[in-house]
């Protein structure tokens, strides 16, 4: 768990800790800190904020799941929403989820176990503002480095599309299910195919893809 403001560590931990299956193994006061430590100790979730000294939460994820880490961690991003280029550098730098700090301790954990679990939370309160809002100020060249969502080179198939805006929107994979009319385990193989094609690592690039490419609207 890496935060430069000692209160905020101390916050997290009360929270975290008070769940039955969570233990905070270590706490870092800074991103070179923190590297160091999840190095060293491997943990399930690493929790990091995005500005910190020495390295920036950015810098950390890349460093910990980037795309060059043979072997990489799961890291949340916790931030505010004023931050929100900040987050988006850090889920393309590797990052399984994000939370803001006034989330409240429920969402929390629940981004934690849904990291730990190899999945991202993708929760609408959150993404529907966040990734709008990137959406109107992601500079044209990163837009372009990313597959096209249109015309004949669109890699999607029409259900695909539909898993691809669901996802968006922070649904679950039972909720996809459930809205489809499809089994969970399609469910579960669509979304396999959908990162296949596209190249990303997990829903949480997903949902950005869909919003950067329009797929989604507000």
């Amino acid at each position: 768990m890496a935060d430069d403001q000692a209160m905020v560590r101390g916050g997290l931990r009360l929270i975290l800790e008070d769940q039955p299956d969570i233990a905070v193994v270590a706490e870092a006061a800074d991103g070179a800190e923190a590297v160091e430590a999840a190095r060293r100790l491997r943990p399930d979730v690493s929790l990091v904020d995005v500005r910190m000294p020495r390295l920036d939460g950015i810098e950390v994820t890349r460093a910990l799941a980037g795309p060059g880490v043979p072997d990489p961690l799961r890291v949340v991003v916790v931030t505010t929403f004023d931050l929100d280029e900040y987050v988006y550098g850090a889920l393309r730098a590797g990052a399984t989820g994000f939370v803001l700090k006034d989330c409240g301790p429920a969402l929390l954990v629940e981004a934690v176990r849904a990291a730990h679990q190899g999945d991202a939370l993708v929760s609408p309160s959150v993404t529907l503002r966040l990734l709008r809002h990137l959406t109107a100020q992601l500079p044209a060249q990163l837009s372009a480095q990313l597959p096209a969502a249109g015309g004949a080179d669109h890699p999607l198939s029409n259900r695909e599309v539909e898993v691809v805006r669901a996802v968006a929107r922070g649904r679950t994979n039972q909720e996809i299910a459930a809205e489809l009319f499809i089994s969970l385990s399609t469910v579960k193989s669509h979304v396999a195919g959908i990162q296949a094609k596209l190249g990303l690592r997990n829903r949480v690039e997903i949902a950005a893809w869909a919003w950067e490419n329009r797929i989604t609207q507000p």
